[in-house]
């Protein structure tokens, strides 16, 4: 880790001593847990956890939904020297089983349903699988706060990469610690602050939902939403100040009609996982008055780069902001130095918030994860983000786009190459091409081109229900555009470039 800032880092497990006890921390469906009682499940579920895993650092998974056990296991987890590793509760057993062998992890917890659509060959060998059910019923002796590292190892987060199978981010106590303080701070959250989150709590934003409002001493509502009416409820019924979205879940609640005494209750509202637009900020200034909103841009690997001061919308509201406390972020230029003044160049992460790497992948750590620039005041270690960006002269940064293929739909990160070997491997297509086109709902829709591997057009009925079966619903195309040649560029290979011109036009 680069050189800390001056402030006090703490193992992830004491965000739960941090507020007081009668307090509200965490709002389920069949009760409210007081700060005292998360102090007493995150002992209890640490101590279970140790004696089931005894190994220090080993991995453990969870797959369930947003939950008691969900929200409890990142801090539990640390707390029993062991390395969290939350699966996304909407991923498929082909994507799971890749993301149990890949991390070694040694237990998975989750729900029945789920358990039990794992086959032969999906665990490894000795592995142990526990319903989230026994996980928090299970007695065990409780264990005190830990004294990790904050560099020691804390969790793993699978993201998608752009050239195959997810990768697992590496995040020490220290990343998220800071995280959450850097995130409390610049939200000013505090005591009686109430955060609704909608987010997977397997994503850095998702988990930071958890982690800043309880560095704050707030209390946290976790919600899996089935329609966005579900969300205007919540926010009415639990008195919520702090929403957390992606852009097209702020499209489909500013389309519904909001009572202005429930949309006065937001005091702020944070965007990440897609830029918003123009017209999206304005209803949300609209609908929402009294509340602040906070475009953020952010990557896993370094959890978040950058904000824009609220008071900065109305004028700029296209602009990524600056850095957010923590972080320190260059654009530098294609000569290594950094860009002048509205100049394009690659967004540069510095800081203590920069992830460890990639999880035993040492080829593609080096990739992303390469020696700060000199002009950097932390040096160390730096994630090369491969966003293009420009600043302004007043400090501004502005997001000009991506150097990789990856495809960001409804704040998912999607790898093309998986939806590609997805199709590939059904047989029935001899060449695909994942693509994402500019969708106004989504920030971009999965598009799939394909070329026939039969003369027979029983693929085109067959190919959509094959992926259902093995890819996860965020992964679905839209659409398949069925091709029987493929447009090849001058370097003899499929003309990508050509492809998006043609289905965005």
């Amino acid at each position: 880790m680069s050189s800390p800032p001056e402030t006090a880092i703490r193992p992830l497990d004491h965000l739960a001593l941090r507020g007081r006890d009668a307090a509200p921390a965490l709002v389920l469906r069949g009760g409210t847990l007081n700060y005292k009682d998360l102090r007493d499940r995150v002992a209890r579920l640490a101590g279970w956890l140790q004696s089931v895993v005894p190994e220090p650092s080993a991995r453990v998974a969870s797959w369930a939904a947003k939950g008691e056990l969900t929200c409890l296991m990142p801090l539990a987890a640390a707390r029993a020297g062991l390395v969290h590793v939350p699966v996304n509760p909407l991923l498929k057993r082909a994507q799971v089983a890749h993301i149990l062998a890949d991390s070694g992890a040694k237990l998975l917890i989750g729900t029945p349903a789920r358990l039990g659509t794992l086959v032969d060959g999906d665990l490894p060998l000795g592995f142990q699988t526990v319903s989230e059910e026994e996980a928090l019923s299970a007695e065990a002796g409780a264990l005190g706060a830990s004294t990790a590292d904050p560099d020691d190892l804390a969790a793993i987060l699978y993201t998608s990469g752009s050239t195959g199978k997810p990768k697992g981010v590496m995040l020490s106590h220290a990343n998220m610690w800071l995280g959450a303080e850097s995130v409390a701070e610049y939200l000013a959250l505090a005591a009686n602050d109430v955060t609704l989150a909608v987010l997977p709590l397997s994503f850095d934003y998702g988990q930071n939902q958890l982690f800043s409002t309880w560095y704050a001493g707030g209390s946290v509502v976790p919600l899996d939403y089935l329609t966005p009416r579900d969300v205007v409820k919540a926010v009415e019924r639990h008195g919520v100040t702090t929403l957390a979205a992606v852009p097209p879940l702020w499209i489909q609640l500013t389309e519904l009609e909001w009572h202005s005494a429930t949309a006065a209750r937001l005091r702020r509202l944070t965007n990440s996982g897609g830029a918003l637009t123009v017209d999206l900020v304005h209803k949300l200034r609209a609908l929402f008055p009294v509340a602040r909103l906070f475009p953020m841009y952010g990557l896993t690997e370094a959890f978040r780069s950058t904000y824009l001061d609220p008071a900065l919308v109305d004028l700029h509201p296209t602009s990524m902001g600056k850095a957010i406390p923590h972080a320190e972020v260059l654009v530098i230029g294609d000569d290594g130095a950094l860009a002048a003044d509205d100049a394009e160049g690659e967004l540069v992460h510095c800081g203590p918030l920069v992830a460890q790497g990639y999880w035993q992948d040492p080829k593609r750590t080096a990739e992303r994860f390469k020696a700060a620039p000199a002009a950097s005041h932390f040096g160390g270690t730096a994630v090369w983000s491969g966003d293009r960006v420009r600043r302004a002269a007043d400090g501004l940064l502005y997001f000009a786009g991506r150097r990789d293929a990856m495809i960001k739909s409804a704040g998912n990160r999607i790898s093309p190459h998986e939806i590609e070997e997805a199709a590939l491997a059904s047989g029935l297509v001899a060449e695909a091409v994942a693509l994402g086109i500019p969708d106004e709902r989504l920030g971009h829709a999965v598009h799939l081109v394909v070329r026939s591997k039969h003369t027979s057009s029983s693929g085109e009925q067959e190919l959509p229900r094959i992926l259902m079966q093995q890819l996860p619903n965020f992964m679905q195309p839209k659409q398949i555009h069925w091709r029987e040649a493929m447009p090849i560029s001058p370097n003899g290979k499929i003309d990508r470039a050509g492809l998006y011109a043609e289905l965005s036009a």
